[in-house]
């Protein structure tokens, strides 16, 4: 296995100064990757470099994943204090007290006694079963409200303060919800993921977490071609597809996802592509390390963006909602 050296990969500085890898792995293994072989690629992952990783309660593999982060430590693969790991609290877990409950429970499965990141997996309690179908809907789902968000907002705070958690991190967020939340923040996100690639690249949303001295985490960088079935329309645009990723990527002898995360990493934004091929988390690794792209060719990729979300979200919505843009506030407004 080939060993890229950690301290070759290039290192994003958070608001405090603390400097954090620009790539990691994250570990949704959709509808292909069972716990086991997500597990044994973030084994492969510790020793090939990786000191990034991306979990969540939801992904139904933090066991596993656990017990290869005890093994690393207990053979001395890596230090504890050396690698970056986060979770998430999903969805049905926003109630009074159980944020507190889902950490811990992270904790626990993890084989952990801290995190370094926690999340906000989304930004409302709109629940739906592991695997449904994508017109699934339930009926309890209702819309954000910031009332509600703040809420469980005031529980993650809380976990800092206990030391469980190092830094917080908001998700699948938007300006309008970022507008109305963050001046109530009593500890502010240090970072916020978002779907990210060069067929969606959100440039408002981007700009404006920047801005607000908060990192992007880029989801789906390299368009998540395994992401699950429900979550495909016949509009999306795959961005290892686009004409000029394809040239940039002959040009430099590279496949096209590659290209993806240089742009990514070259552009500012953190980034966790996930694989269980051994070949490919290698080489998702070593790229931003090497060769990067010139400024005529990120500008080529920034002048491409098609505005495509692939995850749309449309599982969460509630009754009455329109469609999936519901989700996203694209009118500009949101229920305060």
């Amino acid at each position: 296995m080939a060993f890229i050296d950690p301290k070759l990969v290039p290192q994003i500085t958070l608001y405090d100064g603390a400097k954090i890898p620009c790539i990691g792995m994250g570990t949704f293994g959709s509808d292909h990757a069972d716990g086991e072989a997500v597990s044994g690629a973030v084994a492969g992952a510790i020793r090939c470099g990786y000191r990034l990783f991306d979990c969540a309660a939801v992904y139904g593999n933090e066991k596993e994943i656990g017990q290869v982060f005890k093994a690393a430590f207990d053979e001395g693969v890596v230090a504890r204090e050396e690698l970056f790991i986060t979770s998430k609290v999903w969805n049905d877990m926003h109630g009074k007290g159980d944020v507190l409950l889902s950490c811990a429970q992270s904790l626990k499965d993890l084989q952990l006694d801290y995190l370094d990141f926690y999340f906000v997996h989304w930004p409302f309690p709109n629940y739906h079963a592991p695997g449904c179908d994508g017109d699934s809907r339930n009926p309890d789902s209702k819309p954000f409200t910031v009332e509600e968000f703040m809420s469980t907002w005031r529980q993650m705070e809380r976990l800092h303060d206990m030391g469980l958690v190092k830094y917080l991190g908001m998700s699948n967020m938007t300006i309008p919800k970022l507008e109305a939340v963050l001046p109530l923040c009593r500890i502010r996100p240090a970072v916020i993921e978002m779907e990210l690639h060069p067929a969606f690249q959100q440039p408002e949303l981007y700009d404006y977490v920047v801005a607000k001295g908060i990192q992007p985490i880029g989801f789906c960088p390299i368009g998540s071609p395994n992401r699950p079935e429900r979550d495909k329309t016949s509009e999306d645009i795959a961005a290892t597809e686009m004409p000029e990723i394809m040239e940039i990527a002959k040009n430099h002898g590279v496949h096209p996802a590659v290209v993806c995360l240089k742009w990514a990493v070259q552009r500012g934004e953190m980034v966790i592509p996930f694989s269980v091929k051994e070949r490919n988390y290698t080489a998702n690794l070593q790229c931003v390390t090497e060769d990067p792209l010139t400024d005529a060719e990120m500008e080529i990729i920034r002048r491409a963006d098609k505005n495509c979300r692939l995850i749309k979200g449309q599982v969460f919505l509630w009754p009455g909602a329109t469609d999936w843009r519901d989700l996203w506030d694209e009118d500009g407004t949101i229920t305060k």
